[in-house]
């Protein structure tokens, strides 16, 4: 099964929670290594931040001291705080002991499960002994009515000041970014921060009383203010941080449906607004295998409205910095390590922030020069590395959509693939190599990659390859693979085979089963993906890029680019390989559906990008149906299976007793991996997702169905219909779930529009930022004959459902010596719903969804 692409992960977290909220500190923990960095006033104020120390001469008794922000109210009600020694003349911490208490109320179902999910408690209220502060604004005057004079300010400084130090450079990033405005700019003019800015930040380290240490978190500028969290050790020894809610406080001028998790997203602020937008890269890199990279990066950054001097960056934490230039002059800048055991860092990245001369004006462009290297790829066996396997490879800002020209040097022998367009190249010398997309020397082979149009990522793959070839109408598929596999990879234990050498002779030579050799399946690898993309174009529309690579990957995990493809070793098995490891049916037809997966996400999550991490489940979820609905035309039993597994993933219990389908809905995202449920994530974005998308297909599918409210065009159902308007008005966009049901509501015929409303609200509500698996349940038939037909009436029961959930209920009848008849679908809505239909003359009985088209848990 192919997993989240982790660089992909880390982009889509940022999106989530906020960019600080990535390098929360780990309790105790300190950074890796120290920042790299352009010495200037930025760097000075930079490791200000990150040391500051509690000041002796403002140590105070505090009662009854309050901390408010919306929805979080923090409460020091006895005992002693210290704040820290200015920095630029402001104190930007303080810590906390005593008795206190803090209060979070979540806004809305979602964010109250979740947060329930991890503290048992809905609305968090939890006493507290201590407490690490650190803020920009005026905090610490905010407290003033509940200071008193000291006791002891001394002992107090020298037991917590060494724990303030060490965590200090966790907020120290986001604290520059506030404060880098009061440092002169090129032309030594001061921009001070004004007591009354926007921009609001505080992070609250908190020792609960019940909880242990969590985080809280406000930042004003954020996509969601408002992040609670705590990192965790599972079981298997992983660590997560779990992100127990992530809201923004609700906007009473917007009203909201009963659970629209859109209302974590103030009514005047688009989550997908940047300032920044960056529009071209030009990339020269020299790989050097099997480890080594060295790069210069050219791009052009764009702003919409004046912002920060401070722009962020992340890049690799094994590529160390050299050199940034804006506009051709050398910059300012910090490379940050991430603090271990934070999300950033499991995705092995680190913080650059370039530090611009000026604030940046609305309309202005600068471009950045940076000079980096270091050892970013893996080798996992003979010719087969790993690129990405530590972190981002280039400086980028998560999925922006930018145009991107690669050039690529690298050593004789090796093969290089990338995002793009492979652009012809002159020959540097008589050895000429046979590909003309590649410039050779005697020491050196030189490639240039542009891409078709922007694209949200870009990456690069280099191995000692064999290769096939196949076609899907002009776009030419081509799969690359090694000759063996993984050092790492499962040694099959098919049994040796003894051949005689004549029937008389006892058997005495010895042929043991040849390890698996991806190279031999390279063409197959390429024709199931022509297949694919076929299926695809027929149905979405053209192939976004030009052409397509698939190279092998080692390790279960695929991973998608524009263009390109990571697929992984599994994916070259052949059938018998698969069976001599012990793949099961619903593991081989996993596998088979590899190609065709990742050739999906060309359209959905390539051309097409999630808004924010709350939409990132449409990227997988549909991917993967696309996938299945090309598997349900050629096989419907695997479909089946698939479909069946990913329901009973949903419900079966880990050893702790915790159900993926109770770890939260899809639109959580990358929340979902946490402690408490490792395996949550893939069993709702792939399983639950999967099944989502096919509940809406069937249930347009079935409103169609014989003409009877909706018209098909074409022979073309209205489940592609949408797929197709979809393509059209978002390729090289991002697009939001509620965008998404917007276009699918479009097809609702008039029987499928609940309360009359040409709308998907519920199935928003109830189902996407829903968790349930009901019951459904038919009772009190009636069958009452008429002239030509019989009517029938009952009462469908939703078991195990909150009260407000709505499905739509595909009811089919059965009359003597006649198959099954959809009769029409029935919205069910809540614990019990009564229905009328019109069936066939001569129905004797009813069935309430025959071929589990809705996801129950049975």
């Amino acid at each position: 099964m192919t997993k989240v692409p982790k660089n992909r992960y880390a982009m889509a977290l940022r999106l989530a929670v906020c960019l600080a909220l990535l390098s929360f500190p780990v309790a105790n923990a300190q950074a890796t290594s120290a920042p790299t960095h352009q010495s200037g006033p930025a760097e000075s104020l930079y490791l200000q931040l990150s040391n500051v120390e509690l000041d002796p001469s403002r140590v105070f008794r505090v009662r009854d001291a309050a901390i408010d922000r919306p929805s979080i109210h923090i409460n020091l009600d006895d005992g002693s705080i210290a704040f820290t020694k200015d920095v630029l003349g402001r104190i930007t911490g303080a810590f906390f002991e005593g008795d206190g208490e803090v209060l979070i109320t979540p806004p809305n179902d979602v964010e109250r499960k979740s947060m329930s999910l991890f503290t048992s408690m809905a609305i968090l209220e939890e006493r507290f002994s201590t407490a690490y502060f650190r803020f920009n604004d005026q905090t610490a005057y905010e407290m003033q009515p509940g200071l008193r004079a000291p006791e002891e300010p001394e002992q107090f400084v020298a037991k917590w000041n060494d724990t303030v130090r060490r965590l200090s450079p966790g907020d120290a990033m986001r604290l520059l970014a506030s404060f880098i405005g009061m440092l002169p700019d090129a032309k030594n003019i001061p921009a001070p921060v004004p007591p009354g800015s926007s921009d609001r930040m505080i992070h609250a380290r908190i020792q609960g009383n019940k909880l242990g240490v969590f985080d809280v978190f406000y930042d004003s500028t954020a996509g969601e203010q408002i992040a609670v969290g705590q990192t965790r050790t599972a079981g298997n020894g992983n660590v997560f941080y779990d992100v127990w809610t992530s809201f923004s406080p609700e906007n009473p001028t917007r009203p909201a449906s009963r659970k629209d998790i859109s209302q974590a997203v103030p009514a005047d602020a688009d989550p997908r607004d940047d300032a920044i937008q960056l529009r071209n890269y030009i990339i020269d890199a020299e790989v050097k295998p099997p480890k080594e990279i060295d790069a210069k990066v050219d791009v052009q950054l764009e702003f919409s409205r004046p912002t920060s001097r401070c722009v962020i960056f992340e890049l690799s934490r094994f590529l160390h910095m050299r050199n940034v230039e804006a506009d051709g002059s050398p910059v300012e800048f910090i490379q940050n390590p991430a603090i271990e055991g934070t999300q950033l860092a499991r995705a092995g990245n680190d913080l650059v922030a370039v530090i611009l001369p000026e604030p940046p004006r609305k309309g202005q462009k600068i471009n950045l020069h940076f000079t980096y290297g270091g050892e970013v790829l893996a080798e996992a066996g003979k010719g087969l590395l790993y690129v990405g396997a530590r972190g981002t490879w280039y400086p980028n800002r998560g999925m922006k959509m930018s145009n991107f020209d690669l050039t690529f040097r690298y050593p004789p022998g090796w093969t290089l693939l990338a995002t793009g367009k492979p652009v012809s190249l002159p020959p540097v010398s008589s050895n000429v190599a046979p590909d003309p997309r590649t410039q050779s020397a005697a020491d050196e082979q030189v490639t240039r990659w542009v891409s078709d149009r922007p694209i949200p990522v870009a990456g690069f793959d280099l191995g000692r390859y064999v290769r096939g070839t196949a076609q899907a109408g002009a776009i030419v598929v081509e799969a690359y693979a090694t000759t063996g596999v993984e050092k790492d990879f499962p040694q099959s234990d098919a049994p040796t085979i003894q051949i005689a050498p004549n029937p008389s002779s006892p058997p005495h030579v010895l042929l043991s089963p040849p390890p698996p050799s991806p190279a031999r399946n390279a063409t197959a690898v390429a024709e199931s993906a022509a297949r694919a993309i076929r299926f695809y174009a027929e149905r979405f529309g053209p192939f976004p890029y030009s052409q397509l690579a698939l190279t092998q990957m080692p390790g279960e995990e695929s991973q998608g680019w524009p263009g390109l493809v990571f697929l992984s070793s599994y994916a070259f098995l052949s059938p018998a390989e698969r069976h001599d490891l012990h793949v099961n049916a619903f593991g081989e037809a996993v596998n088979e559906m590899i190609p065709a997966h990742e050739a999906a996400h060309q359209w959905w999550g390539d051309l097409i990008v999630w808004a924010t991490y709350r939409d990132q489940w449409f990227s997988e979820g549909l991917a993967n149906y696309s996938a299945l609905m090309m598997l349900q035309a050629t096989n419907p039993a695997s479909f089946r299976l698939i479909m069946e597994k990913y329901r009973q993933d949903l419900i079966a219990k880990n050893k702790d007793g915790v159900a993926p389908r109770d770890v939260g809905p899809v639109s959580l995202g990358p929340r979902l991996l946490s402690s408490h449920s490792p395996e949550g994530y893939e069993a709702i974005s792939y399983g639950r997702g999967t099944w989502l998308f096919h509940m809406l297909r069937t249930m347009l599918e079935d409103g169609a169905e014989n003409g009877r409210d909706g018209q098909r065009t074409g022979g073309e159902e209205p489940f592609v219909r949408a797929l197709r308007k979809i393509r059209e008005r978002y390729a090289g966009k991002t697009v939001t779930t509620r965008e998404l049901l917007d276009v699918f509501a479009e097809e609702l015929p008039p029987s499928l529009r609940y309360e009359g409303k040409d709308s998907l609200d519920w199935f928003l509500d109830g189902w996407i930022n829903g968790t349930t698996l009901p019951k459904l349940e038919l009772q009190d038939v009636r069958f009452t004959a008429k002239a030509n037909s019989t009517v029938v009436s009952g009462v469908i029961r939703q078991k195990d459902a909150p009260e407000d959930l709505v499905t739509s209920v595909p009811v089919y009848a059965v009359a003597a010596g006649k198959s099954a008849l959809l009769i029409g679908r029935v919205f069910a809505d809540g614990r019990e719903t009564s229905f009328r239909l019109s069936a066939p003359l001569g129905t004797h009985k009813l069935i309430l969804d025959p071929n589990a088209t809705v996801l129950t848990s049975k």
